[in-house]
Order: structure tokens, then sequence, then C-alpha cells
């Protein structure tokens, strides 16, 4: 990560992060002294002047800006993960009619006092929204701060995931035309690819099959498996099970392994 205020460039690493609320809480290796932004936890309204910061477009260099006006608060999206086949439901969001891109996600929503208000939300390269063109999307800084203030302190929750990320190795199918997944129609998370040498591979699943349970939980869909992964940390031992294309189930022990966020 590179700040534009002082050029110096940064590693960093996901302390944990909140998957229906789309924030993340990052750590800095090496870095002090740093200029912090102005918070504006009061609540916005519909009219209020805004400027929306960012990446857009994911090209770097000197942030980009957009300004525009509340239209709308307390609004709900969902947003579908083009990579993962999964899919998000977002609440309680602040609607703007700035431009906002792909590659603002994780940018500030500014007052006209330059008070950080919400977080650029739904606007990132793998997410896509339903039926909201043309509109932008703000996660309130007071939800970011305490999602924020739960991971610090490593409290988790069924949406909310603190340390590294657990991996099965699998790469996301796509629906057959009747709605179901899978050559035999099994209801689940059809597999399109697995990577090799990762628990999946290793359990024999392969791109066709479709993965059925993980934990003793049914999974129904690829968004169900992702939201399932999130209770888990790389080196736990989980049951998978899955139906191959010839509708033959199977089940596994798999040891996790360490991967990107949900």
């Amino acid at each position: 990560m590179t700040d534009v205020g002082n050029g110096q460039t940064y590693t960093a690493s996901v302390v944990g992060y909140d998957a229906a609320h789309d924030v993340a809480v990052l750590q800095l290796k090496g870095a002090s002294g740093l200029q912090t932004a102005s918070i504006s936890t009061a609540a916005a309204t519909v009219g209020e002047s805004v400027v929306a910061a960012g990446n857009a477009g994911g090209t770097g260099g000197t942030p980009t800006a957009a300004a525009g006006s509340v239209t709308a608060v307390d609004q709900s999206i969902t947003a579908s993960n083009d990579l993962t086949g999964s899919s998000e439901r977002l609440s309680g969001l602040i609607e703007v009619d700035a431009a906002i891109q792909s590659g603002d996600s994780g940018g500030a929503l500014v007052d006209s006092s330059g008070g950080v208000i919400g977080i650029n939300t739904a606007g990132s390269a793998n997410y896509s929204l339903s039926s909201q063109t043309g509109r932008g999307f703000a996660i309130p800084i007071a939800d970011a701060l305490t999602i924020a203030s739960a991971v610090e302190a490593g409290q988790g929750s069924a949406t909310t995931h603190v340390g590294a990320s657990a991996f099965l190795g699998v790469l996301r199918g796509s629906p057959n035309a009747n709605g179901r997944v899978g050559r035999s129609s099994t209801a689940g998370a059809l597999v399109g690819g697995v990577v090799s040498g990762d628990p999946a591979a290793k359990a024999g699943i392969v791109a066709g099959d479709t993965i059925t349970s993980l934990g003793g939980k049914t999974v129904d869909s690829a968004t169900t498996l992702g939201q399932l992964m999130i209770g888990y940390h790389p080196g736990d031992t989980v049951t998978i099970g899955w139906v191959n294309t010839s509708g033959t189930a199977h089940t596994a022990k798999v040891a996790l392994v360490s991967g990107p966020p949900a």
C-alpha cells in the first residue's frame, strides 16, 4: 500500500473482515506517525453534498474524486462476485449519485467539511451490482468503526472473521439452464476447477463436481459455502461432502490451508 501523502509504500496483512458489510481491517507493517482522516459519525442526510474519493479504474497514483449528493439512506443491495459465483446482501447503506467506479471500493465518502461519513463499497473489480446501474453506495463510517473495533478485540461472529483465512482450493462453476447446479442437477456449489495440491484436489474433487456439505452443514449454493468458510481457519480439519458428475456421493476430511479473505 502506498501513502500518497509521504510517498512511502508499506506491506499489509488482513487482521479480519466482515463479509456481510464489506469491511476489512488491515495492519500496515513498519508504519508510524501517519496522518489520520477526520471522521464524522453524524447520520448522512438526503441532499447533502459529498465527494467519493478512491482509485477509479484501478490506475493508481493520485486518488480520484467524484462529487455528488446523498440520494437515500438505509439502502440494501445485492453484490455478486464474478470470481466465486457467490453473492452478498449489503444493508444500511448510503446511496449517492456520485460516479463511484470499479476501483473506488474502500475509498472515503466525505461531506462538505471534509469529514469521512462512509466507505465506498460494491465497486471492486470482482463485485458487480444487481439492478443498481448509475448509483453509488457507501457503508456508514459508524458501522465500519464498530466492525473494526470488534475485529481488533478478536471478536468473531457468523459474518466476522478474525485472523488468517482458510482455503479449500475450489474455483466457481455456473448453474445450468434449470437453475440447479452440476450435471446431476444436485443443489450445491458447482466446482469449476480446483487448485492443484490444495485440500479439494487432495480429497479427489474435480471440475464438474458439486459440493453439498461442509462441516456437517448443508451447502446449497456458492454463497452458502463462502459463508460457512468464514468460521474456519488454516489448519482446521473439516468434513466435506460432494456429488460427482455420475451422481455418486462422497465425503472426506480435509485440512484447510491459508488463502485469500472470503
